[in-house]
């Protein structure tokens, strides 16, 4: 029933926020039709009811996959302890999960609740024996023992204040190589010009959150970024806007760099200029930075991570990052659902290749890939916070 009424809300706040049927008919792609596979993307009404085993995705020779982990609603952002237990952030419950597999047998048979009341939770990051996580408008952390797997002290916030709106709530977080606490704050809008400058960007703080200030801008909805272990650099992907067409404009990988603009709301893509905004501010054309990598439009990329070099992996997963792309729901046609691997070359020349398939099946959604993440022995961790599950890859021996 709960379900029912959640389809039938999210079909409601859509219409009012697309608008008339003349409206529908010319920004959206496909026209009426379009717009109601729109709907059934971000409503659920396409996801097939088959049962999901690990048999449906296709992975790279030499790695296979398992279901570690499933029911746990909206499912985004993970950490992985030194003993193997997980730490999922549960958004739409305003919950921390802490999931173990006590008996060995691959399964996490146990979900405990380590932290609740919580406002959108989302990005995890350890420091030590600090664990840090971010609400809608707010980072906080607390110290957590990884052998007893337990709270070892009082929740402190760091930060308050943080803007965010109808949309674009997620602030995800962390720590670089010069110890710095970084925060991405998405846009509060498809595409306009937020009077808080701290919207569209990434802020940078001190790890106990004082010193906070405005790292880079033009980010349109940054939902993850990493430090490359060969040389530092900060990349991050973007969600570029909507209601321009299937094929425009592209989701953006970018090396982000102190001081550094990135061409939201007024440039997309390689700047070309947004037919809404590209007129107001002719003097950024020249300073907007254009993307490291194009992923395809409206595939809609999230969490990214580095893959750490590890003797169970192969060799051509070097200066590799894992991205996980958690699908469109602006275009005619449905694409993403999947997770990619990025391959840097010498000259730091990006190839994509597909990594994990089988998100989108041919009769509806499975899955909506969120982030990735790594443990110990080399393995990855994806979550999906569609099908509320965490997926465990690793290497065959």
């Amino acid at each position: 029933m709960l379900k029912t009424i959640f389809k039938l809300l999210s079909v409601a706040v859509i219409t009012v926020l697309i608008g008339s049927t003349a409206y529908i008919s010319a920004s959206v792609p496909g026209g009426i039709s379009g717009f109601w596979t729109m709907v059934s993307a971000v409503a659920g009404l396409n996801k097939s009811e088959e049962a999901v085993d690990h048999n449906i995705f296709d992975l790279p020779e030499g790695f296979k996959v398992d279901i570690v982990a499933e029911n746990l609603g909206y499912a985004r952002f993970i950490l992985v302890t030194k003993n193997h237990d997980m730490i999922v952030s549960i958004a739409d419950a305003g919950q921390i999960l802490l999931l173990q597999d006590k008996d060995g047998n691959g399964t996490a048979e146990t979900h405990s609740v380590l932290i609740d009341g919580l406002e959108g939770p989302q990005g995890l990051v350890f420091d030590g024996d600090w664990l840090y996580f971010s609400e809608s408008g707010s980072v906080s952390r607390v110290l957590f023992d990884q052998d007893s797997a337990k709270l070892a002290g009082e929740i402190e916030t760091l930060i308050t204040g943080l803007p965010y709106d109808l949309i674009h709530k997620a602030k995800i977080i962390g720590i670089s190589p010069e110890r710095k606490l970084h925060i991405g704050v998405g846009s509060p809008c498809n595409v306009c010009e937020p009077e808080d400058p701290r919207y569209a960007a990434m802020l940078v703080a001190d790890l106990d959150g004082s010193n906070q200030q405005i790292f880079a801008t033009g980010l349109r909805n940054t939902v993850g970024f990493d430090w490359t272990p060969w040389s530092g650099e900060l990349y991050a992907t973007s969600n570029s806007r909507d209601l321009l067409g299937d094929d425009f404009p592209p989701d953006d990988l970018n090396l982000v760099v102190e001081g550094g603009f990135y061409g939201w709301p007024y440039y997309h893509g390689d700047n070309v200029p947004d037919p809404e905004f590209g007129d107001k501010r002719p003097d950024l054309a020249s300073l907007a930075i254009p993307p490291a990598h194009k992923f395809r439009p409206h595939n809609a990329p999230l969490g990214i991570h580095f893959i750490e070099a590890h003797e169970s992996l192969p060799q051509q997963f070097e200066r590799t990052a894992l991205v996980a792309l958690h699908g469109s729901w602006n275009r005619s046609e449905l694409d993403g659902y999947k997770v990619v691997s990025l391959h840097w070359d010498n000259e730091g020349n990006i190839e994509q290749r597909d990594f994990m398939t089988g998100f989108l099946a041919d009769d509806g959604i499975l899955g909506r890939p969120v982030t990735v993440t790594q443990d110990n022995q080399g393995r990855f961790y994806v979550t999906d916070d569609f099908g509320g599950r965490v997926y465990r890859i690793q290497a065959i021996q």
